[in-house]
């Protein structure tokens, strides 16, 4: 790992937010799944030996209810990832100040060790669409990107991480690959990485590309977390193969091993078991919680990765 690479790790003096909420612990080196409906009973009364628990932002944008009940309990015996599907970072309007606001609360609330989001767009207007939207990598969604992460990073006081998307089609009007946009996100904003690596796989075989180069032209130094998923094969109008990111399945055997490369080259670092359709049953999940820590070796690894600004 580079100079370079390390000082992306955690934000500097110079990040634009620097100084905000400084040493606030950060996720533990070890492995997560997302907290589902079907299991908040079963996770408080069991106190699974987990590292981690994830939660989408924008299914806890109200004041109350069972949702926040569970929650709270939770939090009291887990760290948190907060992950957002709503903020569109990559459209072309204004973000949504009144959702940033939400967002503030819900952080205030809860204290989450990492905030990430997606590079996509989802909203236009007043239409809101169901899905996370690519974007094309030119210089005017540059800037408009990292003014939306300069903002986000701004009101919530804290780093955020960048989440690399899944794609099915590409811009005629991009100037740049996917990796040197990303680089070039991360290099202006401060802002961390949330390494897919189910994406990876996913958008690399859509388009035909090579996963490995791909991860090699990332700023791996720049992961604050990683995430494992399921994909469903399809294929497009002229017969060849075509991945969806369902989070419906479990983690592919081609995904391991791009995972496995990855904490080559990184070691330990946060990382999330993804399953949001066709949910299984906790032990399930857990199991594949467990061959992510075998695979980084980090199960009583006390090391920590800080995403607030000035952390640890």
């Amino acid at each position: 790992m580079s100079a370079a690479d390390q000082g992306l790790r955690h934000a500097t003096v110079g990040s634009p937010a620097a100084g905000v909420r400084g040493g606030a612990p950060g996720l533990p080196w070890r492995a997560g799944i997302g907290l589902k409906p079907e299991h908040f009973r079963e996770v408080l009364a069991t106190r699974p030996d987990i590292g981690f628990f994830e939660v989408h932002a924008e299914n806890y944008m109200v004041d109350g209810g069972p949702f926040h009940h569970f929650l709270a309990r939770v939090r009291e015996h887990y760290a948190l990832s907060l992950h957002g599907v709503g903020l569109s970072i990559g459209g072309s309007d204004p973000l949504d100040e009144s959702h940033l606001d939400r967002l503030a609360a819900l952080i205030e609330r809860y204290q989450p060790a990492s905030f990430s989001e997606h590079l996509a767009w989802s909203s236009h207007g007043e239409v809101f669409y169901n899905d996370l939207l690519p974007v094309p990598y030119d210089r005017q969604t540059l800037a408009r990107v990292c003014e939306h992460i300069d903002r986000v990073q701004e009101r919530l006081g804290l780093r955020m991480l960048l989440e690399n998307p899944s794609t099915y089609l590409e811009f005629e009007a991009s100037t740049m690959s996917e990796t040197a946009f990303l680089r070039e996100v991360m290099k202006r904003t401060g802002c961390g990485l949330l390494l897919d690596v189910n994406n990876v796989h996913v958008s690399c075989t859509n388009h035909g590309r090579d996963a490995m180069a791909y991860l090699r032209e990332l700023p791996l130094g720049a992961v604050g977390e990683v995430h494992l998923a399921g994909f469903a094969r399809d294929q497009d109008a002229a017969g060849a193969p075509l991945l969806i990111d369902s989070h419906g399945s479990p983690v592919d055997e081609a995904v391991w091993g791009l995972f496995a490369h990855v904490i080559a080259q990184l070691g330990a670092v946060p990382t999330l078991l993804e399953r949001d359709n066709d949910v299984p049953a906790l032990q399930t999940l857990l199991a594949e919680a467990g061959r992510a820590e075998a695979t980084m070796g980090a199960r009583a690894e006390p090391r920590r990765c800080g995403l607030y600004w000035g952390g640890a």
